[in-house]
């Protein structure tokens, strides 16, 4: 900005001095948020326990070592029902995302002004939630178990899925659902030959991603009574198995690197 001064050369200014101004009260307003929310955290807080933190690391890693590699004989069993939450959650979630985001999308909804608002709100809460909340609700409601844990991760699923399809829906070529839509074809024929044929390549990569991300945290879920690996894992814990905890860590970080390297695979073959 130019400002012509009396009896001086004109100047230029990045900011006026209102910005300035606004700027220095923000970084205030930044600091004394930072200096409260510190105080929050420090007035819970044992420091004599933090302080001690290393050495107790330290002491829980040596326990660790050597991992009890004969115990992986009772990880086989919970490692499987785990992959099968992951999987029976994953297929779980698509079968209500997949409708849901074909209603959420502005292009295929019946309705902007109700349907699409409720779908976006299932889109949310599926969200909002953690598969481990959803464990904890369901097991009280249903009770410990497989089915609790695949639920779980299949109403977790349902908002990721749903929200990623239907922005691919959003972006198709309208130009391929006008060429159909003038042939005569009616609306589920437009969906199932302009529509889906778009987004079916999206639609594979982000179910075995989502698929990916289930078999981790469908790991953790028998710490609530949900079933799989976390069963095991609780129950080494509580016994302070620290050599059965480092070999279950083991497995699970197999499993997620496996899971990882099919789900890239995956989608390098349909994207």
């Amino acid at each position: 900005m130019n400002t012509q001064v009396p009896g001086a050369p004109s100047s230029w200014q990045f900011r006026t001095p209102q910005q300035t101004l606004l700027r220095w009260v923000g970084w205030f307003w930044l600091v004394a948020l930072t200096v409260f929310c510190w105080q929050v955290m420090n007035e819970n807080t044992i420091w004599a326990f933090v302080s001690d933190a290393p050495e107790q690391a330290a002491d829980i890693g040596d326990r660790m070592f050597p991992p009890a590699w004969g115990y992986i004989n009772n990880l086989w069993e919970p490692l499987w029902d785990t992959i099968n939450i992951a999987t029976l959650g994953t297929l779980l979630g698509i079968l209500i995302a997949v409708p849901v985001a074909f209603l959420a999308a502005t292009n295929t909804t019946p309705s902007t002004r109700f349907v699409r608002p409720l779908a976006l709100l299932i889109i949310v809460a599926s969200r909002s939630i953690n598969s481990l909340i959803w464990a904890l609700l369901l097991v009280a409601i249903i009770g410990p178990g497989l089915l609790a844990g695949i639920v779980a991760i299949g109403l977790r699923s349902i908002g990721f899925i749903a929200k990623l399809l239907y922005e691919a829906i959003e972006e198709i070529d309208d130009k391929q659902v006008e060429a159909v839509r003038a042939t005569g074809a009616s609306g589920a024929q437009v969906i199932d030959y302009a529509v889906v044929p778009q987004i079916l390549p999206a639609f594979w990569g982000i179910s075995v991603f989502r698929w990916d991300i289930n078999i981790r945290e469908s790991t953790i879920l028998g710490l609530v009574g949900a079933g799989g690996l976390g069963i095991q894992l609780n129950a080494s814990l509580s016994t302070l198995a620290w050599n059965q905890v480092a070999m279950i860590f083991i497995v699970i970080l197999g499993t997620v690197v496996i899971s990882e390297w099919v789900s890239a695979k995956v989608r390098e073959a349909v994207l």
